[in-house]
């Protein structure tokens, strides 16, 4: 990716029409992933950091994989707070197994 963005950002001065094109079409194929910068506390800090010395990998890898993952159980979780909420409003209901197998033609 870096070797692309720097490509991308060399002057073009000599360079062909098709050249041009190619590098507005590269800059627009390219999404470069956004950062942000967290502050944690220092016990936190000292276990990322010695996790990511034992094993080789960035602190970064497990920041990123760590956020990921409690994103999915908090979009998982916010889903199921709103069936629930619908469910109590009455606006959906739940059917027994036997009336699904039925409906769907799956009963023995």
């Amino acid at each position: 990716m870096l070797l692309i963005r720097h490509a991308l950002n060399m002057n073009v001065g000599r360079a062909s029409a098709r050249q041009v094109g190619l590098k507005a079409d590269l800059q627009s194929r390219i999404k470069l992933a956004e950062s942000i910068a967290i502050r944690l506390p220092e016990d936190i800090e000292v276990r990322l950091n010695s996790l990511a010395k034992r094993t080789g990998r960035s602190k970064t890898f497990y920041a990123r994989k760590a956020i990921m993952e409690y994103l999915a159980d908090m979009e998982d979780l916010y889903l199921a707070e709103q069936v629930v909420h619908r469910l109590e409003r009455g606006e959906e209901r739940t059917a027994p197994l036997e009336e699904v197998e039925a409906r769907l033609d799956l009963a023995d």
